[in-house]
């Protein structure tokens, strides 16, 4: 039963994208809401790496295997990057027309990261996978607003634009079942260095290009860093609150430990 909760929620981050794409899609979308809604989605990605991800990795694994897993994840975000913009290159395509596919690669890359940290964390807890999953909610609904405002901006038709708009579920989906399998019997320190990998992806995404990405859409404002701060302030509520509710916390090792060890002996007949 447990990959049927992975499979849900791997489907809300990506439905969240996608509502955020018809909010834009159907209700307008102006460049200063555009800035505003990268800042917030930055700001809650921030906020997911700070509060859930690098403190549940810190638990578990040495930091120098930390800092290798979250500079692997940065340097495989950077090689995604330089990869799309050389094929962009080859084609003879503009600035804005590689401007508009950069933030297309930038929401797929989080959405597959969001798919490997649900997917992992899932396999550390299902407590633990909830809280990703409400974060990525809050992310991706102004991601997916950015996203298909920026290809609207750039005259992509809105059949297309709805399409790959629909196309960020795929990589979250996949990536999440992908994750679970390949981690549900793994050690904790691979399911936790898989964590610390998808922190170095979402850094990156959301520093260089939805960043880069809002500046491009509007000049920086007070407002935008409030909104950036309001989407950290938000994920940080979420992530007590459901801490809360659940009775579950992630990072204490004790709890952790006894949850695995009650689940051992189930498992054993003998027990």
């Amino acid at each position: 039963m447990e990959i049927w909760a992975v499979l849900l929620l791997a489907l809300l981050p990506g439905l969240g994208n996608f509502a955020g794409g018809m909010l834009a899609e159907f209700g307008g979308a102006s460049p200063r809401m555009l800035n505003f809604a990268l800042h917030a989605a930055s700001g809650i990605v921030i906020g997911i790496v700070a509060v859930e991800l690098i403190p549940a990795a810190l638990e578990g694994l040495a930091g120098w295997w930390i800092a290798l897993a979250v500079a692997a994840g940065g340097v495989a975000y950077v090689l995604i990057e330089a990869g799309v913009e050389r094929l962009q290159q080859k084609k003879g395509t503009g600035t804005d027309r590689t401007s508009m596919w950069m933030i297309y690669v930038a929401v797929a890359v989080d959405l597959t990261a969001d798919g490997v940290m649900l997917g992992s964390g899932t396999a550390v807890s299902l407590a633990f996978g909830v809280t990703l999953a409400a974060g990525q909610v809050l992310a991706d609904l102004p991601e997916g607003f950015a996203a298909v405002a920026d290809l609207r901006e750039n005259g992509v038709p809105r059949k297309r634009r709805i399409m790959l708009s629909a196309s960020f579920i795929l990589y979250c989906v996949g990536a999440a079942l992908l994750a679970y399998l390949l981690l549900r019997g793994a050690p904790d320190a691979a399911k936790l260095a898989a964590l610390a990998f998808a922190a170095g992806l979402l850094s990156v995404a959301a520093v260089e290009d939805m960043l880069d990405e809002a500046h491009e859409a509007r000049e920086d404002t007070h407002g935008s860093v409030l909104a950036f701060v309001g989407g950290l302030a938000l994920f940080v509520l979420v992530s007590a609150g459901l801490e809360t509710v659940l009775g579950d916390d992630p990072h204490d090792p004790a709890q952790n430990e006894a949850v695995r060890s009650e689940g051992e002996r189930s498992a054993d007949p003998a027990a």
